[in-house]
This record gives C-alpha cells, sequence and structure tokens, in this order.
C-alpha cells in the first residue's frame, strides 16, 4: 500500500483543475451543488485518513488510551514511517477540529445578533437600515429569512436595479446559499487544498442568484448594471458564509457572463 495511504490528503489538488471545468461547462445551479459535493466528500475522506493515521501509529505506544488492538501489525507495516505520522496527525487533527467549531460558532454568533439587530423592525422580508455604508446580504432564519440591504446602497441604483437587487437576494434565500457555502468553507478548513473549490462555489452561488434575478426582473443589462454598482461601494457580507449582492470575487466576470 505504501504512501498510497495518504493518497486522501493530497487527492484535493486535483480541486483547481476540477473548479474550472464546472466554472466554465456547467450551468451556476449545477457548479454549485456539484462542486460543494465534490468537496464535502473529499474533506471528510481527508479527515477520515488523518483519523486513521493516528489511530494506526499511535495505538501502541505507551499512554496511549486507544487498544493495541486497533494497531494491527500488518496495518502498522503499510503505513511509511507509522509512528512519526501517527505523532504528527494529532495536532493537524486538533487543527482541523479546532478551526471546524471556530467557523460554526463565528456563523452562529452573526446570524443570531443580526437577527436581533432587526428585532425591532417590521416583521417583512425587506428590512431596510438607516446607514451611511453601502451593503445588502441575505439573512437566512427559516420562517424568519430576511433581506438586509441599507439605505446608501438603495439611494445609488435606479428602480430597476433595485428590483434586481432584491430578487438577487431571495434567490439565495429560496436556494439556501448559506448551507453551500459553509459546507465548502468547513471543506477548506479541513484541507487547505479544497480552498479553489470554495472560491468556485462562492462564484457559482453568485452567479446562480445573478441569473434568477435576471428571469424576474428581465433586463438583464440592469442586474448587470446593478451589480457593478454594488461592488464599487459596498463593503460585502457580515461573514463569508452568507451570500451578499456584491461579494467579494471576480466581479467583471459576472458582469459579463450577464
Amino acid at each position: 500500500m505504501g504512501i498510497f495511504v495518504f493518497l486522501p490528503l493530497v487527492l484535493p489538488l486535483t480541486a483547481w483543475p476540477i473548479a474550472r471545468l464546472a466554472e466554465q461547462h456547467l450551468h451556476p445551479r449545477t457548479a454549485t451543488r456539484l462542486l460543494t459535493g465534490v468537496a464535502a466528500v473529499m474533506a471528510l475522506c481527508s479527515t477520515v485518513c488523518l483519523a486513521l493515521v493516528m489511530v494506526v501509529g499511535t495505538a501502541q505506544l505507551p499512554g496511549n488510551p486507544l487498544p493495541d488492538g486497533w494497531s494491527d501489525p500488518e496495518v502498522r507495516a503499510a503505513v511509511p514511517y507509522d509512528e512519526v505520522v501517527g505523532k504528527a496527525a494529532i495536532p493537524a487533527l486538533c487543527a482541523v477540529v479546532a478551526a471546524a467549531a471556530r467557523a460554526l460558532w463565528r456563523h452562529g454568533r452573526v446570524r443570531r445578533r443580526a437577527h436581533r439587530a432587526l428585532a425591532g423592525l417590521p416583521g417583512t422580508g425587506v428590512a431596510v437600515l438607516p446607514d451611511d455604508v453601502p451593503y445588502a446580504y441575505a439573512l437566512p432564519g427559516g420562517r424568519r429569512d430576511r433581506v438586509v440591504v441599507s439605505t446608501a446602497l438603495l439611494d445609488r441604483l435606479q428602480s430597476a436595479e433595485r428590483r434586481a437587487l432584491f430578487a438577487h437576494e431571495r434567490a439565495h434565500l429560496a436556494a439556501r446559499h448559506h448551507r453551500f457555502l459553509l459546507a465548502v468553507r468547513l471543506a477548506a478548513l479541513a484541507n487547505p487544498f479544497l480552498r479553489p473549490l470554495r472560491t468556485a462555489v462562492a462564484y457559482a452561488a453568485e452567479r446562480w442568484a445573478d441569473e434568477a434575478a435576471a428571469r424576474v426582473v428581465g433586463d438583464r443589462r440592469a442586474v448587470a448594471t446593478a451589480i457593478g454598482k454594488a461592488a464599487l461601494v459596498s463593503r460585502g457580507t457580515p461573514v463569508a458564509t452568507l451570500a451578499g449582492f456584491a461579494a467579494p470575487g471576480p466581479v467583471p466576470r459576472r458582469v459579463a457572463a450577464l
């Protein structure tokens, strides 16, 4: 078996060409779902590989609480430098778990704080905040889904462009794009080689919402103009796992695609 034991750890190196091909040849909806699935599977395999290497390499070391039977001699013989990689896998696995827990905690904290900040406003699907800072984003919450937008951004858009903005954010909520963004973020934390897929999914999700907005508004130029204007002035979303109208990324490509 040899070095092929570590294949799940390096297989995510194929993420970049996969992402490029999906962006170029698939509909944004299909690309978002496919790339998120690929990232989740690769991240799971990578994490399981770390855990198994840790068990095999350290189960028979003095002081380890794991049963010795979990580290079969034949299996250890198939793992190169089993004790060394087993010990190295311990901090790596701890780092993965800690990073994932921190990302989940931050995502939940931002959502809770955002909903508390809107508690005194009417319970409509759109929350317009009087703010001099331009921004717009989709705030998921089940029955409390809200589109949050500042007056500063609305003042910079024409009527058709405002409709495009609201249609775009509602598309994010309807398709639950925050779940895709959170999944690929956790995958990239589990294995840094998956970062190209995180970037690709963020772009594909925005393109998915762009196309949905274009269908609703019936004017692709208005959607493209609104995206360009918002990108020039907007500060983005409160956290990377929430979807926004002017999310950071290749905005010229989104405009050109429309």
